[in-house]
């Protein structure tokens, strides 16, 4: 069992090993965050057995490494060393610990409980998906909404729809002017964002929608190992009575489909109304908070939360 506090020491002990698997374990992905990013607090990465789990710490609480821009959480590497993760942290002094977005947070509930500590779920936020299994886009595509189908394609014959398959500095300023005439917030780190499409430059699919060649839609999404996500979506607001999103999503979703393959696409997070027209499944994507009940503030804040949970629950009645 080990604690790291230096990125490259992490770099150096993992050896190769975390530069593979989903975008969310990956370190490259943490160390992005890091550099642009980072959540409050300071870093911790603790090893066991060949699971990694990357923490933020303040005091005595410790929360995931991760912002709004990670769409989910976990730990690295599989769970094996969870159980010997979370003794640990106990005897470093961590007396909450909190993760989240969590898709399957069933083996590190069980490993946390088995370490000490007291561990409850609750909903974090919403992934809507699709299983396309081995559908082709045009099958897909007849089982969805037909105002849905309508809009689209009657909208299409008024836009032209690029797509990028790796990073292209014109298509990526394209992207950010329409972003930022969209109803979306600031975003959060553009740098990031522009660091992570170079970084995932074979991964990235970058769409453009144009009206009379002037950027109105732009979606950013990355595929691997047959997976989909979307990231991020903008469209401007002048513009929104072309249906210019509904439009790029179509040809966003025919290529994912019938150019790569994909099995399964993936919404990202949020629960949005309009995310049912074009996915089937509603994933639940949960948070962890972990107390130590050796420690009087543990139990306090296990009491506090248990507490707060209900009086939440007696309100939606």
């Amino acid at each position: 069992m080990e604690l790291f506090d230096d990125w490259e020491a992490v770099a150096g002990a993992a050896d190769g090993t975390l530069d593979h698997g989903r975008l969310f374990e990956r370190l490259s992905w943490f160390r992005l965050l890091a550099a642009h990013c980072p959540p409050a607090g300071r870093f911790l990465a603790a090893r066991a057995a060949g699971t990694w789990l990357f923490l933020a710490r303040r005091g005595r609480r410790a929360e995931a490494y991760a912002n709004w821009y990670s769409l989910r959480f976990g730990p690295a590497g599989g769970s094996a060393g969870l159980e010997a993760i979370g003794r640990r942290l106990r005897a470093e002094g961590v007396v909450r610990l909190s993760l989240s977005p969590i898709e399957d947070p069933g083996a590190t509930v069980g490993a946390l409980r088995r370490a000490g500590w007291i561990a409850r779920t609750q909903p974090a936020t919403a992934s809507w998906q699709i299983d396309v299994g081995d559908l082709d886009f045009a099958t897909y595509w007849a089982r969805r909404p037909s105002r849905l189908r309508n809009t689209a394609e009657r909208r299409a014959k008024q836009l032209d729809v690029e797509i990028h398959r790796h990073f292209d500095a014109g298509a990526w300023a394209a992207y950010e002017e329409v972003y930022q005439a969209s109803w979306k917030p600031a975003e959060g780190s553009p740098a990031f964002l522009r660091a992570l499409a170079v970084q995932e430059r074979d991964r990235l699919r970058l769409g453009i929608a144009r009206h009379d060649g002037r950027p109105v839609a732009a979606q950013l999404w990355l595929v691997e190992d047959g997976r989909a996500t979307i990231h991020k979506l903008a469209y401007r607001e002048d513009a929104a009575r072309l249906a210019p999103g509904t439009v790029l999503s179509m040809a966003m979703f025919r290529a994912a489909i019938d150019q790569d393959g994909v099995a399964r696409i993936d919404y990202g997070t949020g629960d949005e109304a309009y995310k049912a027209d074009w996915m089937d499944e509603r994933h639940i994507l949960w948070r962890i908070d972990a107390f130590d009940p050796r420690r009087p503030s543990g139990l306090l804040a296990a009491a506090r939360a248990t507490a707060s949970t209900l009086v939440a629950r007696f309100r939606r009645r």
